[in-house]
């Protein structure tokens, strides 16, 4: 039998964590099993568009770390009343390695009454309601499997990170696919808080294992890769597959239509068009928005003097508009 370390923390930085997954998977050889959790959190899967999943704007104005994975599947929010779970193991292509994986949370909770089942491809749910939430990658000969157990996590925070934007795309990212979710709280015999179900599941998935805590080595390599990666607009936005974008709205001057290709999280192609009366070519603001990426600042730099080009624009009310689209 392989011989596993069981690492957990209270690092909630979601670029840290992220990084580390990638760390021990790709800079070590050995076999871990790791828990940890994010403080408010947006965490993409690695083939999504960023623009189609995440309120980006209310991700901002709430503090919320919008990172992407390096495993496949849907968009999640993660907070502290979310408890994140790490397997790195052998890779055994014989077996079913979510059902492998999740089997050790599932007889947890079983344990505490909550009725817990395997469901579908990579769910765990209760009573029909999904739960948890589990991807892979296999790299070499090992896998890493990690997956998301709702304890108490702030659903209303949950559905305003994950609404749909309302610019219309077209675009080759993997789209999420919403379930029901329920809190493993509400379903306890006795209650306890999401440090007390933590410490349990600690206790029982570290039997028999080696425990192992970050050392300064590791968390050096670790943060040179949120510095060169995991905290970089570039992988976490940028990185979002092309897509096509269109924003329209009505505001007091006519209507504003603005278009363009996303690439790498950029601007391309960029043109503005609608009913209202301009005075000089609009090819000279959406020249300037090309090559930028999407924030509030690009929009600041390009529309500063737009009621220059458009009677009765306002620059403000456009940029809000925009950000909150």
């Amino acid at each position: 039998m392989e011989k596993f370390r069981f690492i957990s923390h209270d690092n909630h930085t979601a670029s840290f964590n992220l990084a580390s997954e990638e760390y021990l998977l790709k800079q070590t050889d050995g076999y871990y099993v790791y828990l940890w959790r994010n403080a408010k959190a947006v965490i993409l899967g690695v083939n999504q568009n960023a623009f189609q999943e995440v309120n980006l704007a209310y991700a901002k104005d709430n503090g919320i770390e919008v990172i992407r994975r390096l495993t496949g599947g849907g968009a999640v929010y993660h907070d502290l009343g979310n408890i994140c779970y790490t397997v790195i193991a052998p890779f055994d292509k014989t077996e079913n390695n979510y059902v492998k994986f999740t089997k050790p949370v599932i007889e947890y909770l079983n344990d505490l009454g909550v009725p817990a089942e395997f469901s579908g491809r990579n769910d765990i749910t209760v009573d029909g309601k999904k739960i948890s939430g589990n991807a892979q990658v296999v790299f070499g000969d090992r896998i890493m499997h990690h997956g998301t157990i709702l304890f108490s996590t702030d659903f209303d925070t949950l559905s305003n990170s994950l609404i749909q934007n309302k610019l219309k795309v077209e675009s080759k990212g993997i789209k999420s696919i919403r379930a029901r979710v329920t809190n493993v709280k509400d379903f306890l015999k006795t209650p306890l808080t999401a440090d007390e179900f933590l410490e349990g599941l600690k206790d029982r998935l570290s039997k028999g294992m080696e425990k192992y805590s970050f050392t300064d080595e590791d968390n050096g390599k670790i943060n040179s890769l949120v510095a060169e990666k995991y905290g970089k607009y570039e992988w976490n936005v940028g990185y979002s597959p092309k897509g096509k974008m269109r924003f329209d709205a009505r505001f007091d001057f006519g209507t504003f239509i603005l278009t363009f290709d996303m690439i790498d999280g950029k601007f391309e192609n960029a043109e503005i068009h609608g009913d209202f009366f301009q005075t000089k070519p609009l090819n000279e603001i959406a020249d300037k928005l090309n090559g930028k990426p999407f924030n509030e600042e690009t929009f600041s730099f390009a529309f500063d003097e737009i009621d220059k080009y458009i009677i009765g624009a306002k620059k403000s009310y456009i940029i809000k508009a925009l950000i909150n689209a």
